[in-house]
């Protein structure tokens, strides 16, 4: 049974015919089919990346979200707390 946090499936569409050749030439190679072949390199290349620290997630999404503006926690609080 697959992990509950696991995703059934990945589509990945307009892929150059070049690309797909290579991909099913090195399947064969290993041994699998191209979708396994697939989930080999996409699990070998991001598993091999680090993580990153919360730090480090948190500075980018700062720098994703800078000059927009922010609800302040505690009107976001207040709103809540006026709901019920």
């Amino acid at each position: 049974m697959a992990d509950a946090g696991m995703a059934k499936s990945l589509i990945v569409r307009n892929l150059d015919e070049v690309l797909v050749h290579r991909l099913k030439v090195r399947a064969a190679r290993h041994g699998r089919s191209a979708e396994a072949e697939h989930r080999a390199i996409l699990q070998d290349v991001l598993m091999a990346e680090p993580a990153g620290s919360l730090k480090d997630v948190a500075a980018r999404l700062r720098e994703l979200t800078g000059g927009r503006r922010h609800t302040p926690a505690e009107e976001l609080l207040r709103e809540t707390r006026d709901e019920h």
